[in-house]
C-alpha cells in the first residue's frame, strides 16, 4: 500500500509515523517551501501523548515542552475561582504538555525524516485537487487510487502524484475539503480574535500552570511552554500567552494564519492594568518581542470525510475554537485511528468507513461543545455573579479594527460571597465512573450553576482513565467537556455511563 499526505503539519506528520509504525509507505506533500516552527504555545492533551509515547517520542517532548500540573480559573482581578490538577498529576498515564506549536512540528518532522528517510516529505507543493483513479480508465466503477494535483508557491502547475490513497490533512482552508463541498464557503468566523505572543519572565503559580481569567468577551491565558537556564540565581521559563477580545460585528473576519503579525494598540489598552500579584498582565504583553492575530473560526461538522480513495483528517475534517486544546490533540488521534484500520481492515474501503464511522460523529459531537465554551462559562457565571462584577460586554476600536482588516470539567468550589475566592483541593469523586468495553475510568462532575451565597455546584464531566487500565495502544478521545472514548482493545465507540 502506498499513500500521499497532503500537509506537512501535526495531523500530517503524526499520520506519517504512525503509517510507518504499521508498515505502511507513505510520502508527505507541504505546500510552504520550507518546514519552519512557526506559531506560539498549544496543550497536548493525554490521549494523545499517549499516541506519541507509542511512536517512542515522549522524552523528546519532555526535552522540549513542559509537563502541565493544574489548570487554573480566575476573575479579572485574578481571583482563583477553582484549580484542577492535569495530565498525570490528575491521574492519567501519560502527561499533558504545553509546548510550543512549530517546535512539535520540528520534532514530528525530523522524527519522519529519520525514520522515513530524507525524501519522505516534499515542500513547495500545494494540493489544488485530487481525482479518484479507475480501473481500465472507467468513471464509473470503483476507485482503484487517487491522484494529487499541485501548484507551487507562485500557482504554476507541477507534476500530479498518484498512491492508493489520498490523505487531505491540508488544514481549516483545505482545497481539498472546498473539492468535497463547494458550496461551504469560508470557515465561521466566532467574533473572537486572539493575540498570541510569548514572553521571557519568572515561573508563575506552580511553574507549570495553565490559567485562565476575564470572563466571556474578554479573556487572558498564560501557560509556561519552556524552561530556560536560570539568571542571576532566578528560574526563567518561555510563558505563552492570550488574550482575547469579542466583538459586535461580523465584518472582522480575517484569514486564520499562525504567523500574522498583530498589533499591541489593538489590545494592550483592554488589559493593560490586569495585576494579579503574582502575575501583571500588562507588563507580560509589553515583554514579548512578536505578537500574533488570529481570528478564531471553524467549520460546521462534515456530512463526510470520505470520497472514494480521498479522506479528510485533522482540521480539514474537523477545525474548531481552541476550547479545551483539542485542535493538535484530535489530529493525532485521527492519525492512529487511520493508520491503526489500514493495518486491520481488509480493504482501504473498509479501513476509511471505520475510521469515518469512530471518529467522524465523536469530532462533530466536541466541535458543538467548544461552541458553547465548555468548562470556560464558570468565569463568566462569577463575572455576572459576584459581588463588584458587572459583566458588562467592553467592545473596544471597532471601527480601527474593521479598517485594518478591510472588511464542564471538574471544579474545587469556593464560596461566591464578596471576599475573594478562595481554592480548594479535591479529589476525584470515585463513586462515579464510566465503563468502556471494560476499561474503567473515573468520572468527576463539573459546573451546574453558580447562585449568590452558594458554592459552585458541577454538571459537565471528565474523564480519567483508570490504573487498572493496561491497553497500551488505543487512544481515547477523553477530555473535560465530553465523556465519549476510543476503545482500548478495539478502538470502537460504545461508552456507557454506570
Amino acid at each position: 500500500m502506498n499513500i500521499i499526505i497532503l500537509g506537512g503539519g501535526i495531523g500530517g506528520l503524526a499520520t506519517a509515523l504512525s503509517l510507518h509504525a504499521a508498515g505502511i509507505s507513505s510520502r508527505v506533500y507541504e505546500s510552504t517551501p520550507e518546514v519552519k516552527p512557526l506559531g506560539v504555545g498549544i496543550n497536548v492533551l493525554p490521549h494523545s501523548v499517549r499516541e506519541l509515547t507509542e511512536l517512542g517520542l515522549q522524552a523528546k517532548l519532555d526535552a522540549i515542552g513542559i509537563r502541565t500540573q493544574e489548570l487554573v480559573y480566575a476573575t479579572k482581578r485574578g481571583e482563583i475561582i477553582w484549580r484542577e490538577p492535569r495530565g498525570m498529576f490528575a491521574g492519567y498515564h501519560w502527561p499533558q504538555f504545553s509546548i510550543h506549536r512549530g517546535e512539535l512540528q520540528m520534532l514530528l518532522y525530523e522524527a519522519v525524516l529519520e525514520r522515513l528517510g530524507p525524501d519522505a516529505v516534499v515542500t513547495g507543493h500545494r494540493a489544488v485537487a485530487v481525482t479518484q483513479d479507475h480501473a481500465g480508465g472507467a468513471s464509473g466503477s470503483s476507485s482503484t487510487g487517487a491522484t494529487a494535483h499541485f501548484v507551487d508557491t507562485s500557482g504554476n502547475p507541477l507534476p500530479s502524484a498518484s498512491a492508493d490513497l489520498v490523505i487531505a490533512a491540508d488544514g481549516i482552508h483545505s482545497a481539498i475539503r472546498a473539492q468535497f463541498f463547494p458550496a461551504e464557503g469560508p470557515p465561521v468566523w466566532s467574533k473572537r480574535i486572539l493575540w498570541r505572543g510569548t514572553t521571557i519572565a519568572k515561573p508563575f503559580l506552580t511553574g507549570a500552570s495553565m490559567m485562565l481569567a476575564g470572563y466571556a468577551w474578554k479573556k487572558w491565558v498564560c501557560y509556561p511552554i519552556r524552561q530556560l537556564d536560570d539568571v542571576d540565581g532566578e528560574k526563567r521559563q518561555i510563558i505563552n500567552w492570550i488574550a482575547e477580545l469579542t466583538f459586535d460585528s461580523t465584518s472582522l473576519h480575517a484569514p486564520e494564519d499562525w504567523n500574522r503579525v498583530g498589533k499591541l494598540d489593538d489590545f494592550t489598552p483592554d488589559f493593560e492594568k490586569w495585576n494579579f500579584g503574582w502575575m501583571h498582565v500588562g507588563k507580560m504583553i509589553r515583554d514579548t518581542q512578536a505578537v500574533y492575530e488570529y481570528p478564531v473560526s471553524d467549520r460546521n461538522p462534515a456530512p463526510t470525510w470520505v470520497q472514494g480513495r480521498c479522506v479528510l483528517l485533522g482540521d480539514a475534517a474537523h477545525a474548531m475554537y481552541p476550547i479545551g486544546s483539542n485542535g493538535a490533540s484530535q489530529a493525532i488521534l485521527d492519525a492512529r485511528k487511520l493508520a491503526y484500520e489500514l493495518a486491520t481492515q481488509p480493504t482501504i474501503e473498509t479501513a476509511l468507513a471505520a475510521y469515518e464511522a469512530e471518529c467522524l460523529p465523536a469530532t462533530a459531537k466536541l466541535l458543538k461543545l467548544t461552541r458553547a465554551e465548555g468548562p470556560d462559562a464558570v468565569m463568566q457565571r462569577v463575572e455576572e455573579r459576584a459581588p463588584g462584577n458587572t459583566g458588562q460586554r467592553n467592545v473596544t476600536r471597532l471601527s480601527a479594527l474593521g479598517s485594518a482588516h478591510g472588511s464542564s470539567s471538574n471544579a474545587i468550589s469556593p464560596e461566591a460571597s464578596g471576599a475573594p475566592l478562595a481554592a480548594r483541593s479535591r479529589k476525584p469523586n470515585n463513586d462515579a465512573s464510566i465503563r468502556c468495553d471494560g476499561v474503567m475510568l473515573d468520572r468527576l462532575v463539573a459546573i451546574d450553576s453558580i447562585r449568590p451565597g452558594k458554592r459552585l455546584s458541577h454538571s459537565a464531566s471528565i474523564c480519567l482513565t483508570s490504573r487498572r487500565c493496561s491497553v497500551s495502544c488505543a487512544p481515547h478521545r477523553l477530555h473535560g467537556m465530553i465523556g465519549n472514548c476510543l476503545t482500548a482493545a478495539k478502538r470502537s465507540r460504545s461508552a456507557s455511563f454506570t
